[in-house]
C-alpha cells in the first residue's frame, strides 16, 4: 500500500465513524508529516520510526501536539493496518494554563475599536453568546428564533446541538442582519464574497481589532469564549449552567475555561491584614 492510499483509507475510516472536519484535517496531517519524514511505506514504519519523529519534530510542541500526533496514529494504523505502534510510547500531562481573558473595560474598549456594524456584531454575538469560532461561521438565519429569543448552534463539537439566548442589547442588529442576509438569498449569517466566511477570515478581523484597541494581550476569538464564561462566574452563574451555555460534556473542561477569575482573587485579603488592623 503505497503512502496515497494509506491516508485516503484513513480520511474513509474518518468520515464513516462521522469525525468532524478538524479532526479528518489534523489527522491527516499527523500521518502525512509522519510518512513524509521516514519515507517509508506505511507496513514497514516501526515503533522507532514513530519514537525518532517526535524526538526530531515534537520536543519543543505543546503536550496537546504531542497528544494529538499519537491519537492520529493510533488512529490510523490500528484501523487500517490492525496495529498499534503506539501502544508503549508514553503521553505527556496536558498543561493546565490559565487562559487569556478581557476584563469587561477591555471587551468595550475592543467594541469601540470595530469599524463596521458587521465586525461589531460578529465580535459582540463570540464575547455575548460564548461561540466557537466555527459556530459563528456555520450560523443560519434560520437558527434564530426572535419570538422565543433563542439561537441554536446545530452539530457543535461533539456533534452535538445547544442553545444560546440572544441579547437584548444585540436583538435589533440581529434582526437587520437576518433581513439583510434572506435578501440576498444567503443562508448563513456572516457571508463573504465566495459564501460563509472562514475560520481565518474571523480570526483576521479579531486580530485587526485587537491591534487597534491598545490592548496589550494576546487576542484571538477564543479569548472572547474565556471571557465569556469567566465573567458569568464572577456575577455568581453556577459553573453547571456554564457548562450547558458553553457546551461541555463534562463539568471538569469548564472548570478549565471557567477559572476563578483574577478579579475574584484579588478580592481575598491575607488574613494578616486582619491580625495587623
Amino acid at each position: 500500500m503505497n503512502n496515497q492510499e494509506f491516508l485516503k483509507k484513513l480520511e474513509i475510516e474518518l468520515k464513516i465513524s462521522k469525525s468532524s472536519p478538524y479532526t479528518i484535517k489534523n489527522y491527516i496531517r499527523c500521518n502525512q508529516n509522519l510518512l513524509n519524514f521516514t519515507k517509508k511505506s506505511p507496513e514497514k514504519i516501526s515503533e522507532d520510526d514513530i519514537k525518532y519523529y517526535m524526538s526530531e519534530k515534537l520536543t519543543d510542541s505543546a503536550a496537546i501536539s504531542v497528544i494529538l500526533f499519537l491519537a492520529s496514529i493510533k488512529y490510523s494504523f490500528t484501523n487500517i493496518l490492525k496495529k498499534d505502534l503506539t501502544i508503549t510510547i508514553k503521553r505527556p500531562k496536558r498543561e493546565k494554563r490559565i487562559p487569556t481573558v478581557l476584563t469587561k473595560d477591555e471587551i468595550k474598549i475592543l467594541l469601540k475599536n470595530c469599524q463596521t456594524k458587521k465586525s461589531k456584531l460578529m465580535i459582540s454575538l463570540l464575547y455575548s453568546c460564548g461561540l466557537r469560532v466555527s459556530e459563528l461561521t456555520n450560523l443560519k438565519t434560520n437558527d434564530l428564533k426572535f419570538n422565543e429569543k433563542i439561537g441554536f448552534v446545530r452539530q457543535a463539537k461533539g456533534r452535538k446541538d445547544r442553545i444560546f439566548n440572544i441579547p437584548e442589547f444585540l436583538n435589533k442588529s440581529l434582526e437587520k442582519q437576518v433581513k439583510k442576509q434572506n435578501e440576498l438569498n444567503q443562508e448563513y449569517l456572516f457571508s463573504g464574497p465566495n459564501g460563509n466566511l472562514s475560520t481565518r477570515n474571523i480570526q483576521k478581523i479579531v486580530q485587526k481589532i485587537a491591534g487597534k484597541s491598545g490592548i496589550q494581550k494576546s487576542i484571538h476569538p477564543h479569548t472572547l469564549r474565556h471571557s465569556f464564561a469567566t465573567h458569568l462566574l464572577e456575577n455568581g452563574v453556577d459553573l453547571r449552567y456554564i457548562q450547558v451555555l458553553l457546551g461541555h460534556s463534562s463539568i471538569s473542561t469548564t472548570e478549565l475555561y471557567a477559572h476563578v477569575s483574577q478579579e475574584e482573587i484579588k478580592k481575598i485579603k491575607s488574613p494578616i491584614d486582619d491580625l495587623m488592623s
